[in-house]
């Protein structure tokens, strides 16, 4: 597949014992792909100093925005699961390009010297509606806390949300990932209580579930 006149980051250095721990790269993290290959000219005409996925999970999806931007910014990527942390370590290096990764709880560790600074932020969250326990109980370096987003999906994105309008620069960008279960006109208007926009940039059906990737920024001065 390719895009941007990139192919899809190789990830063939990993193999069904490493996707026992780490999230496979499948549907919704092509479409996030996708939905970066929809807004290059955009995201490298930014020029963005700064760019941060939280849940990198196999590093597919950082590597390639970093491919993107021909290694011009600070790429950074975020996972709680020390195993998948390794895993985008291993595909960045695969690929050639530069990322920097932190073992962290969502944005926790970095959160303060982040604020105002994040050109470009990329979320696909746990996204499956699970009893609100199953969120608690998974270990972080168990497969199921990629998927695994208690009520209404939302647990874990509900945490970063608050946290979104502070982080972004004048100038950032924020593409998250969301079924339609995680109710995604709710998601809007938390945001929109930021002064954040929101435009919905790609979706597609992928068996029961209904993806989005939604695209949010500052709204312009009035």
């Amino acid at each position: 597949m390719k895009m941007s006149g990139l192919k899809t980051p190789d990830y063939s250095h990993l193999h069904s014992e490493d996707f026992q721990d780490v999230y496979e790269p499948a549907e919704d993290t092509f479409l996030l792909l996708d939905a970066l290959e929809k807004d290059a000219e955009f995201i490298q005409r930014k020029r963005p100093c700064v760019c941060v996925e939280v849940g990198s999970g196999s590093g597919v999806v950082i590597t390639f925005l970093a491919q993107l931007l021909n290694n011009f910014s600070m790429c950074l990527a975020v996972d709680r699961n020390p195993k998948a942390a390794t895993s985008t370590k291993r595909t960045a290096a695969q690929n050639g390009v530069a990322v920097e990764v932190v073992n962290s709880d969502l944005l926790s560790a970095l959160q303060p010297h982040l604020h105002g600074n994040v050109d470009v932020l990329v979320f696909n969250p746990p996204y499956v509606v699970t009893p609100p326990e199953e969120v608690s109980r998974v270990g972080s370096s168990s497969i199921a806390s990629s998927w695994a987003g208690g009520t209404n999906g939302r647990e874990v994105l509900d945490r970063l949300l608050p946290h979104v309008g502070q982080l972004l620069s004048a100038e950032g960008v924020f593409y998250l990932l969301v079924i339609k279960e995680n109710k995604p006109d709710d998601i809007r208007q938390i945001l929109a209580e930021q002064k954040l926009s929101c435009e919905v940039l790609i979706e597609r059906r992928a068996g029961p579930e209904h993806l989005s990737v939604l695209k949010f920024h500052h709204d312009p001065p009035s």
